[in-house]
């Protein structure tokens, strides 16, 4: 049921929920801990007031005091260093009647004094402050207290036993222990010790206190760990969430993602990441909305022509003009299918780069495998030869994905064997021109390029092609240029000064 509730809520209202309840649970510990520690505080005066009452029952036994009110006060007199810890001792017969009260006598340490008038004129003075309105109901109140818990222990069932109770005034808390006196076997009436215990309450207070500070101070601390949270957590979370939907809905309403992307934190990394992966995912979309655009435009043609010329096969007679309409038909069919074939090559290579991981290769070793088996082809095929040569350094390295190297150096060399006669050569050459970047070079003896601005080759389905136009699709340098940049490399087209093309790349050296 809890989880069910919290799964609903926002982050910050679990998050205050979750402390409110904690800050319960603490609280109801509290007040348990506050409820135990008065007894505990009172056990150990009460222990304290059982010892001066026994010790004080013993002594009344030991001297066979009678419990009568000259005898006791003569006892009081007599015994006083019993009581100096104490605030008040009362003695009361069987009837309730007091018969002696350390009150109306002078107990303190200054009336420990041999000479009677003084203790008499203490005595005197003691007389007069009771005597006062304030003084006598407070008094009268405290015997009320009193003689109420008399009569409530002589009727309890644990009679016999001490019995301790507490009194509260604005001014004072009073803890008194009762006890009933036997003497020689016989009841004689309850002796009443009273202290004062305002230092019990003093620790109460004071931690009470103490909690209630630290409850404020920890809810000052959540209010303002909430709105730090909210502020510079929640609502950025929540910004990038509304980025997410408006994304998903295809909105062109702005949002402050950029704001949040200027963070130098982990929300701020993850927002650049997110921009990031949102446009290299429009990118792609774009790519391959502009790829679906083209190869239906370029497929158009062929099929056009292969219409045309499908329908005047069917009503021409001449053999010779069949003939070349055939050759046109199946230069149609041979074109299509090419644009077919490069462009799945293409989706599926895009597909299988974004798992495929990049490490180090010795870019002489992948060259030198891939014209070797090309020239194992084409040296009988076409008498070209492919002349691979380095400048004398064994330290080709570079970081990348072998078999998209290797592609790359089949794409260019097929390039280069389509428009290369026989027995002409291909020279593929791998050079260090600078301390920190890898080239290599493929140039032929072929038609090179009729393009003044040479970078228009690397376009999807250049078509500025010689005759066999059937061989070509117009990706291959395309893809060539696109596996060249992930490899972070760069890649340019040029004519030779004598003849021929040449295309040089430049890979980072690893």
């Amino acid at each position: 049921m809890l989880s069910r509730f919290l799964k609903n809520l926002s982050i910050l209202k679990k998050f205050l929920f979750i402390n409110f309840l904690v800050f319960l649970i603490i609280g109801l510990l509290t007040l348990i801990y506050l409820n135990r520690i008065q007894p505990t505080l009172i056990k150990t005066k009460t222990v304290n007031h059982i010892n001066t009452l026994d010790n004080t029952i013993e002594n009344l036994n030991r001297l066979q005091v009678q419990f009568n009110e000259e005898e006791v006060k003569s006892f009081l007199f007599s015994t006083r260093f019993l009581f100096q810890s104490l605030d008040r001792v009362q003695f009361f017969d069987l009837n309730f009647n007091l018969i002696g009260d350390t009150d109306t006598l002078d107990l303190d340490p200054r009336a420990f004094s041999q000479r009677l008038d003084i203790v008499e004129m203490n005595n005197l003075n003691e007389n007069e402050q009771n005597n006062k309105p304030e003084k006598k109901e407070e008094n009268l109140k405290k015997k009320v207290k009193i003689l109420e818990n008399l009569n409530i222990y002589k009727s309890s069932k644990n009679y016999g036993q001490p019995f301790t109770f507490t009194s509260d005034s604005y001014d004072q808390f009073l803890l008194t222990t009762l006890k009933n006196v036997i003497i020689d076997n016989r009841e004689v009436g309850f002796i009443a010790v009273t202290e004062n215990a305002n230092d019990v309450k003093a620790v109460i207070n004071e931690r009470k206190v103490f909690i209630v500070r630290t409850a404020i101070l920890v809810g000052i601390v959540i209010i303002i760990f909430s709105f730090v949270m909210n502020r510079y957590f929640l609502k950025p979370i929540k910004n990038l969430v509304i980025y997410t939907n408006l994304i998903k809905e295809k909105s062109s309403q702005e949002t402050n993602i950029k704001s949040i992307q200027n963070r130098n934190d982990e929300i701020g990394t993850l927002s650049k990441s997110l921009g990031e992966m949102t446009d290299e995912l429009h990118q792609r979309i774009t790519t391959a909305e502009n790829y679906s655009t083209d190869l239906l435009h370029e497929i158009r043609n062929p099929l056009a022509s292969l219409k045309s010329a499908s329908e005047i096969i069917s009503e021409t007679e001449d053999k010779s003009q069949r003939h070349k309409l055939v050759k046109i038909v199946s230069h149609d069919v041979e074109r299509i299918e090419r644009l077919i074939t490069d462009y799945s090559q293409m989706l599926r290579d895009e597909a299988a780069i974004s798992s495929e991981k990049m490490k180090k290769i010795n870019l002489a070793e992948v060259v030198k495998s891939v014209v070797d088996d090309f020239n194992s082809v084409y040296d009988t095929k076409k008498s070209i030869a492919i002349n691979f040569k380095t400048n004398g350094q064994n330290n080709y390295e570079i970081l990348a994905i072998e078999n998209r190297i290797e592609q790359i150096i089949a794409n260019l060399l097929e390039n280069s064997i389509s428009f290369s006669e026989k027995n002409q050569a291909i020279d593929v050459e791998l050079a260090k021109k600078e301390e920190d970047k890898i080239t290599l070079i493929v140039s032929d003896e072929g038609v090179g390029f009729n393009e003044n601005d040479t970078n228009k080759i690397f376009n999807r389905f250049y078509s500025n092609r010689p005759e066999k136009f059937g061989e070509h699709s117009g990706l291959g340098l395309n893809i060539v240029k696109n596996l060249v940049e992930i490899h972070g490399g760069e890649i340019t087209a040029s004519n030779n000064e004598d003849k021929g093309a040449r295309i040089e790349i430049n890979f980072p050296k690893a």
